[in-house]
């Protein structure tokens, strides 16, 4: 999946910054290196591989479902753990907690790599999110460390550039390390890059901790994965299983161990979703349509490979170089966008992102058949590309205003928790619109797909412009 942002970057180091202790120069340039370094494997991660699991389902087999656990094992694990992982950041320290989760990410990316096949694989990418969960939000953090308060924000707007930069980089990288290497290449450019943080964070990093850092919430974590899990697992499996018991008894299970969670939640010292957030209509809404909006692009980007490559034959590098537009977009748009916010208001950014989202969506299942890409996909995406442009800026400042700056690192991590189950559940979902990974089946899934896409950003705007301005 492309990356769109790290939900609220500001709130979390704010939350960061305001909590370390020994906060001196550090090495400080040398651990923004190892700290961009770090969390670009996890982004790479998440865009590239998307490129490669067409090719990854021909050479070592298994049906659509399989193809959707290599994606989903993956964001299972990040989108359940990353508040978890925040929260032991804190507690553990943050340079502690960022070199165990880049050597982690490094060993699960070796073992994706050398995996003989596909469960060996899944598995492998599972450890890779519970890696990717423990470093990102750590990545962040250790910048508060690092540097002073002026340096800091010039520190965080390098973080956040050169971290969306390795993302747009992700789906070109992964289609040409595909078809120049093989697929198994883009997990093995993770190693590279996960030695030089180590070095650089190891050495010059000063270890920081947050001042009232709580036990950790293992009991909400784990009904979280659980929960996630066995939802994730009914979705996936129901198209090709039907009315099956152990489906709908999975499908339970998962909907039982979430409202457990709530009831954690509620009741925990130090919950890692505090409920009371909620309490803001605002913050509701604002997380609702971040749920629809990310549901909506993670998965139409989970179908788009397998439109390019396996419906109209794209090679691999050119279906990555395909999906530019959208980062080139993002990284162009976010900026002018968040001016403009601030003199039209969220609402109406809000608004007419989703909308634009929704035409480009609408544009992508209407020239569905269309061979050429610059007649057939590039219009849409340019659509999709102007909207999420348009939107993302607003939203983040939107939902950082929805709550009092204390709390800011609380509401930007569940945020970013909820626009990444959002994925999750939306590729889960897509073995309702496609019945197998043949082309004949990806194009006639594939245009119900968008459609439901458009449909689904279409509500995340109105939704934005119904609540962005209530308290």
């Amino acid at each position: 999946m492309v990356h769109l942002h790290d939900p609220c970057a500001r709130g979390s180091i704010q939350a960061a910054g305001a909590a370390v202790s020994g906060r001196g120069p550090g090495g400080g340039w040398r651990v923004l290196a190892g700290a961009v370094l770090g969390s670009s494997m996890a982004f790479i991660d998440s865009s590239a591989v998307n490129l490669a699991v067409p090719v990854i389902q021909q050479r070592i087999g298994g049906d659509l479902s399989a193809a959707q656990w290599i994606v989903n094992a993956y964001a299972l694990m990040l989108g359940a753990l990353v508040l978890a992982g925040g929260a032991a950041a804190d507690r553990y320290g943050r340079k502690r907690v960022f070199l165990v989760g880049v050597a982690l990410f490094a060993v699960a990316s070796a073992a994706c790599g050398l995996s003989p096949n596909l469960p060996a694989l899944i598995a492998a990418r599972a450890a890779q999110g519970v890696a990717a969960a423990i470093l990102t939000p750590a990545s962040l953090a250790l910048l508060g460390a690092s540097f002073e308060d002026k340096a800091r924000g010039q520190a965080v707007g390098v973080w956040a550039g050169a971290s969306g930069l390795m993302s747009a980089m992700g789906p070109v990288l992964g289609g040409w390390l595909v078809q120049a290497v093989s697929w198994r290449a883009v997990f093995a450019i993770n190693l590279p890059l996960a030695a030089i943080a180590l070095w650089l964070v190891a050495g010059h990093a000063r270890e920081s901790h947050g001042e009232r850092a709580g036990p950790l919430d293992w009991p909400g974590a784990l009904a979280a994965t659980a929960g996630l899990g066995a939802l994730t697992w009914a979705l996936t499996e129901a198209p090709k299983r039907g009315g099956e018991a152990v489906v709908w008894a999975a499908g339970a299970a998962g909907v039982l161990l979430l409202i457990g969670f709530l009831g954690i939640e509620a009741r925990a010292k130090s919950p890692m979703m505090p409920l009371g957030l909620f309490r803001s209509v605002r913050f509701s809404g604002l997380n609702g349509l971040t749920l629809l909006l990310y549901a909506a692009f993670g998965g139409a980007l989970f179908l788009l490979p397998f439109e390019l490559i396996r419906a109209h034959g794209f090679a691999p590098a050119a279906a990555g170089a395909a999906l530019l537009p959208l980062s080139l977009g993002l990284a162009a748009l976010s900026p002018v966008s968040g001016r403009i916010a601030s003199r039209l208001g969220a609402r109406t950014m809000l608004l007419a992102g989703g909308l634009l989202v929704a035409a480009g969506f609408a544009l992508l299942a209407w020239r569905a058949g269309e061979a050429s890409y610059w007649t057939g996909a590039f219009p849409g995406l340019v659509f999709v590309a102007l909207g999420l442009g348009t939107a993302v800026a607003p939203l983040t400042d939107a939902i950082l205003g929805a709550v009092p700056p204390e709390r800011e690192g609380a509401a930007s991590g569940i945020n970013n928790a909820v626009a990444r189950v959002a994925g999750l559940l939306a590729v889960a979902l897509a073995g309702f619109v496609l019945g197998g990974v043949d082309p004949q089946s990806i194009a006639g899934g594939y245009r119900i797909a968008m459609l439901a896409a458009a449909a689904g950003a279409a509500a995340a705007g109105a939704l934005g412009f119904a609540t962005a301005g209530r308290r």
